[in-house]
């Protein structure tokens, strides 16, 4: 049997196989040209005929849903990588979602799960974005019936220690949270808060109750009756503040530090070293130093001047045997009204009268000398 013989008869036998298994024989369909469907498709191995497509247009119909996009540019310069949306998990009690792959990295960059809230997403025509809301009002809206919360997770992939972080509010406060540290909140703003509580200005300075600070550190308030405007307080021993030069070196001119605590009493010192100024509950102070009062006092030289108009001591005796105190000195009455006294006026009055007293004493020794000459004319 010659070869050309034998080849067709293997071909009629093969045909006769096929057709007794009733196995049709499928092939691509080419379209060489642009292809217009004027009615609804359906695509995927669970198409039936008489399909019901109701408002849809494009139907995939059937298990493991994909769309591959798969970019076969050959040139170096035009992009090539290859997309994929996927439609639930292929593995038996996956997840049920959609979502879109980077195919030619294997990683899934978007999901949507089933089940997710109406508005989970919300692009508005403006460009708003929200997240739980179809009305979104600034450019990210998140609504939530519990503290909407915003999560920064730092999660060691980059080689750094993982760190988390809440940004939240609610009916009680805003607040950012430690979530690594025990869920500590350091930085916490209640509803209510006046504005310019806390401002912190392009040049460095800080404001509290000021948008206008004038110093790097300016407090601000109008308050009414006896109400604390700053509380330096330490929960578990004295309060301590300390201020620093860093312009000052102990090397070269001693402590730089200004430490003001308190235990029991207000302390004043520089560095370690012995307190310069102690201030205890019962009232008494004590300064290491010279005590100075200011300049722009009227000090009593005027005593000495000659129209100074002084008191005769006659005059002097009938005030003090009527008033029961010095002219020009506070009595105790007023005092005790005025709930104290002004130590400078005071010691300045006093030095009033010292000096007073010196023109009386001055003027009862010229007396004295004046009688004493004339009774040694007597005697002689």
């Amino acid at each position: 049997m010659n070869k050309l013989l034998k080849n067709f008869l293997l071909s009629l036998l093969l045909i006769f196989a096929v057709s007794s298994f009733s196995i049709p024989a499928y092939s691509d369909h080419l379209i060489y040209d642009d292809l217009i469907v004027t009615g609804s498709e359906c695509l995927g191995f669970d198409c039936v005929n008489g399909e019901s497509f109701g408002y849809d247009t494009l139907v995939l119909k059937e298990n493991n849903l994909r769309i591959y996009f798969n970019d076969t540019s050959a040139s170096a310069s035009f992009p090539t990588n290859d997309w994929r949306i996927q439609i639930n998990d292929s593995a038996n009690g996956g997840k049920s979602y959609f979502g879109i792959q980077d195919a030619s990295a294997g990683r899934q960059v978007f999901t949507i799960e089933a089940g997710a809230p109406a508005n989970a997403l919300y692009v508005e025509d403006y460009g708003r974005v929200g997240l739980g809301t179809s009305i979104p009002y600034v450019e990210l809206h998140i609504a939530d019936g519990d503290t909407p919360t915003v999560r920064l997770d730092q999660d060691g992939s980059s080689g750094w220690s993982p760190q988390s972080w809440d940004v939240a509010g609610n009916e009680s406060n805003f607040f950012i949270r430690d979530v690594t540290n025990g869920s500590k909140l350091p930085f916490r703003i209640q509803p209510s808060t006046p504005s310019s509580t806390l401002c912190l200005k392009a040049d460095g300075k800080v404001g509290i109750g000021t948008w206008s600070p004038d110093a790097p550190l300016h407090v601000e308030a109008a308050l009414t009756g006896p109400v604390d405007t700053m509380l330096v307080q330490n929960t578990t021993g004295p309060a301590r503040l300390v201020l620093q030069n860093d312009t000052i070196t102990p090397s070269t001119t001693g402590d730089p530090r200004w430490i003001i605590n308190s235990n029991g009493t207000l302390r004043i010192s520089s560095g370690t070293s012995s307190p310069e100024f102690i201030l205890n509950s019962e009232g008494d102070l004590t300064v290491a130093g010279s005590f100075f009062s200011g300049t722009a006092i009227e000090y009593p030289d005027y005593v000495f001047d000659d129209n100074y108009p002084l008191m005769p001591l006659s005059d002097l005796k009938r005030f003090i045997e009527k008033e029961g105190h010095l002219p020009n000195i506070t009595n105790a009455e007023e005092v005790k009204k005025a709930g104290g006294v002004n130590v400078t006026k005071l010691q300045i009055k006093l030095l009033e009268k010292v000096e007073e007293l010196t023109l009386y004493t001055i003027k009862q020794q010229t007396m004295i000398e004046e009688l004493k000459k004339k009774i040694e004319g007597l005697e002689n």
